[in-house]
């Protein structure tokens, strides 16, 4: 593991070998994860794809130091996002897909990546979108995993809000040494039990999450404003984005995924831009990794002929 200072915010990544494929693969994990639930796809592709996987900021080992008081004005400049107002407007809190977005410019910037294709869970997949609308120059494409919406629904979305801060709200520090409390974990959210080994990975990070970024990303990325600003910023983006849903997604259902996926130029000209993976759930990083890690390859591999064939 290495860190960057980002804003004042040490984050933890990890970035593998160069190799002759001229992209990075970036990975970006989702709410109250980390990145090391990617490593199971990583290590099926960093033989021939580089990858860099990183902890967003307030969660795994990005967390804030005690001290430091930081605005993100201070670095803008030093980076290229689109001139659009819808962009613009999105810096005011620290804790929307857009802010985190512009961490990522700045990592990219940092480890010297000019070349990258964004791989996203959940709302990692929103980041991803985000970062692709700022950075144009250098995001050559997006494959969201477990990701997609962009339809507002009011009693739906309150309810969320008002789950997701109770859910908040019972994070002892000591929870993670309830005898069992791992086996509860290896059920939730996905299709078939996760190992042992990955429930309690997802208990630490529970409990680890920095209190502001969880409720502040939790309650930032579901507005009304933010999910209907999603399918906008969608139709706008020049490069190829392509969807992984699970088939037995309930966070996320395929049906949100291919809402979402139908707004970009690549459903309506080239073609279905989701894929299906059966018998998953909303962590297809770990449930199917080989299919996982075969669909970004094979998408990557499609597009650099693309680009070569011109």
């Amino acid at each position: 593991m290495a860190t960057i200072e980002i804003l004042g915010v040490p984050h933890a990544y990890e970035l593998t070998a160069p190799t002759s494929c001229p992209y990075t693969l970036v990975f970006i994990h989702g709410w109250l994860n980390s990145r090391g639930y990617w490593q199971p796809v990583i290590s099926r592709l960093s033989d021939d794809l580089q990858c860099l996987s990183y902890d967003l900021r307030g969660f795994g080992e990005s967390q804030s130091l005690p001290e430091t008081d930081f605005s993100r004005g201070q670095t803008s400049s030093d980076l290229t996002p689109s001139s659009s107002s819808t962009l613009n407007s999105s810096f005011d809190s620290l804790y929307t897909p857009a802010a985190y977005a512009q961490d990522l410019a700045v990592l990219l910037q940092q480890l010297n990546i000019k070349n990258a294709w964004l791989i996203g869970h959940s709302l990692g997949g929103t980041i991803a979108l985000w970062a692709a609308a700022q950075m144009p120059e250098c995001i050559q494409g997006v494959i969201c995993i477990n990701a997609g919406g962009g339809i507002y629904l009011k009693e739906a979305f309150e309810q969320f809000r008002s789950a997701g801060q109770r859910f908040l709200q019972v994070r002892p520090r000591w929870l993670s040494q309830i005898p069992l409390i791992d086996l509860l974990f290896t059920r939730a959210s996905v299709a078939r039990p996760l190992e042992r080994y990955w429930a309690r990975q997802r208990v630490i990070d529970f409990v680890v999450a920095d209190p502001e970024a969880s409720l502040g990303t939790l309650l930032d990325s579901t507005t009304e404003e933010e999910i209907n600003r999603l399918p906008q910023l969608v139709s706008q983006l020049k490069q190829p984005v392509y969807f992984l849903a699970g088939a037995n997604d309930k966070v996320m259902e395929p049906k949100y995924v291919r809402h979402l996926a139908s707004f970009h130029r690549l459903f309506q000209y080239c073609g279905d831009n989701v894929i299906e993976i059966p018998d998953c759930g909303h962590l297809a990083m770990l449930e199917q990794p080989d299919a996982v890690a075969n669909h970004i390859r094979s998408i990557v591999n499609v597009q650099e002929s693309v680009v070569n064939s011109h």
